[in-house]
């Protein structure tokens, strides 16, 4: 007989993921929770713009109210709780609009909503009580920073998703609360876990990182894509969570997609920087825990330790910084070098000068090939994107300047698009907030509830490390040159301005090889475009795998970086395409 679990399903990862996700799954089988995921941090910037132009009222996932008319009648028939951050920057107006649709669809339905995550209003204060709000990554103060703050939101934790639900809601929509914790939180007030239990909390967190981003769970983006069977209607992610922390991640039977050993190690570690990871609840220990394949489309994971929880939480502040313009110039043919200057310098001059801006980047991409077969195999990129506090100095004026040039300047002209219009650059300003300063309210039933966090509260510390292991060296014999990516699996994303590349093995002996061979000097080398910044490397050999850290190379943010992906998604296959010499003996036991 199966050990006693509760059942929680992921309907998004994203702000704009499938919309049928969240019916799909309370109709596809039997679930206990349905949460969703939804905010990116330069999600609270979208929702903020919102803010600004539709009213006070709004600044929340509007779609997620579609998807709560949709699945309502039927949570509430299966007493399925809905957990969802869909909240952002207003989950009171959300609340109420999904108060009115239980209304309309005469459901009895109990709905709580949860903030003192906002720390807008409280900055001066803060600051005056010594909080400088330095950006973790740069260890820079944000008064030195030199822009304004449009939203600085604190990562609340997952006992305020506990009360909610132990004071009987049916539905809590969450702020910023980390991506984990709509999953920590059922798991919480399933089994009535304390506060210090923090193995038990370390696995559900764990379970919460794996589900957050949906379909990545279950086989999107997973570099071994051939092993999916079907790419259609991929099953977004279950986890089967029981009382010690334990967990199964699955799907519904007779959906697409694919839950492996692979599947849940890649996702395990997305964006990632340490294997401790942190949340407000508990530091869960990745490098502890062991993933086993029970069965098809089904997968254990087991053993993760915790330890307890930081004295500070983590808040996302978004700053204006200032204005952009820009345009990819396609160059094609002969004298690519000399092309690309000509146009760059007499576009500048027509403007009045580089030095006016706040930061001019410029970029020659080298796509085209030696005697090309193709039209499009002759073609370079040259990316030109302007900065300024002055929004009129980026502004219609700089792209009109870039189209005079069209019949007026270099052969074969013409842009990827248009002019990219003037828009607003946000910077990402990862920062610490003492957690005493911290407070999660729960209101429901006309009542408001004060949650502390598990910091401010007389628990024992408890920190777990992990015992060192050896790994061994792998014999060289004859070698076999192949793609990186032919042996190895590879996950990356952004993390703020830095970001994660992860690396595992399928095997042992492969891992050992892995292990010894890719250094941070090995991996720039193999991608010499990351040599100029700093790289941490990180081990987690309890999943054959490694993950590199690397900082600033995402600049302010998603919305600031000029790379072409600008959150570093592709990074991974970047690396898995680069040829290597591999000892013969690996090849053969794979």
């Amino acid at each position: 007989m199966e050990k006693e679990h509760i059942k929680i399903a992921n309907c998004s990862g994203f702000y704009g993921d499938k919309l049928s996700a969240a019916k799909d799954l309370v109709e596809g089988g039997p679930i206990d929770v349905l949460t969703g995921d939804y905010l990116a941090e330069l999600t609270m910037t979208i929702l903020y713009s919102q803010k600004i132009k539709r009213g006070e009222d709004k600044g929340y996932v509007g779609t997620f109210l579609k998807q709560v008319k949709e699945i309502a009648e039927t949570c509430d028939k299966e007493n399925i709780k809905i957990v969802t951050n869909a909240g952002g920057l207003n989950p009171k107006s959300m609340a109420n609009e999904i108060e009115k649709i239980l209304h309309e669809q005469s459901l009895n339905m109990k709905v709580a909503y949860i903030d003192g995550d906002d720390l807008m209003p409280r900055m001066e204060e803060l600051k005056k009580e010594g909080q400088k709000f330095t950006n973790i990554e740069k260890n820079v103060s944000i008064e030195k920073s030199g822009y304004m703050p449009l939203t600085s939101n604190a990562y609340l934790g997952a006992w305020g998703i506990k009360e909610a639900l132990d004071h009987g809601a049916d539905i809590v929509v969450c702020p910023r609360v980390t991506d984990a914790a709509v999953v920590i939180g059922p798991a919480a007030w399933k089994f009535n876990w304390e506060r210090d239990n923090f193995d038990a909390l370390a696995g559900a967190l764990a379970a919460g990182h794996i589900i957050e981003c949906g379909c990545q769970a279950t086989g999107g983006n997973y570099s071994f894509f051939k092993e999916v069977p079907s790419f259609d209607n991929v099953g977004y992610p279950i986890a089967e969570i029981f009382e010690d922390g334990s967990f199964n991640i699955t799907k519904h039977p007779g959906t697409g997609g694919l839950v492996s050993k692979g599947t849940v190690t890649a996702q395990l570690l997305y964006e990632i920087s340490s294997p401790a990871y942190v949340n407000p609840d508990v530091v869960s220990h990745f490098d502890t825990l062991k993933i086993e394949e029970l069965e098809k489309d089904k997968v254990h994971v087991s053993g993760c330790r915790g330890s307890s929880p930081p004295k500070d939480h983590k808040v996302c502040i978004n700053l204006a910084g200032g204005f952009r313009n820009g345009m990819e110039i396609i160059l094609t043919g002969m004298d690519i070098e000399e092309k690309a200057k000509v146009f760059t310098e007499v576009l500048f001059n027509s403007v009045g000068g580089q030095e006016q801006f706040d930061e001019v980047f410029i970029e020659l991409q080298r796509t085209d090939k030696e005697n090309p077969t193709t039209n499009e195999q002759a073609m370079a990129s040259l990316v030109i994107s302007v900065k300024s506090s002055n929004q009129e100095l980026v502004g219609r004026l700089f792209s009109a300047k870039i189209i005079e040039l069209a019949l007026a300047n270099i052969p074969g002209f013409f842009a990827e698009s248009g002019p990219k219009s003037s828009g607003p650059v946000i910077i990402y300003w990862p920062a610490l907030v003492d957690s005493k300063y911290i407070t999660e309210k729960v209101h429901i039933d006309g009542k408001e509830i004060e949650v502390v966090p598990t910091s401010q509260l007389d628990y024992e510390e408890i920190y777990y490390q992990r015992e060192p292991i050896s790994i061994d060296d792998v014999e060289i014999s004859d070698q076999k040159e192949i793609y990186f990516g032919d042996l190895f699996g590879t996950r990356s994303g952004d993390k703020g301005g830095c970001a994660n590349l992860g690396v595992w093995a399928k095997n042992n002996l492969s891992y050992s090889f892995l292990y010894n061979f890719l250094t941070i000097e090995k991996l720039k080398e193999l991608l010499p475009d990351l040599s100029e910044y700093k790289i941490e490397r990180f081990e987690l050999p309890n999943i054959n795998s490694l993950n590199f850290y690397i900082h600033d190379i995402l600049e302010d943010g998603v919305s600031s970086n000029n790379r072409k992906d600008g959150q570093a998604k592709s990074l991974g296959e970047y690396l898995r395409v680069k040829k290597i010499l591999v000892p013969d003996s690996i090849l053969l036991e794979t």
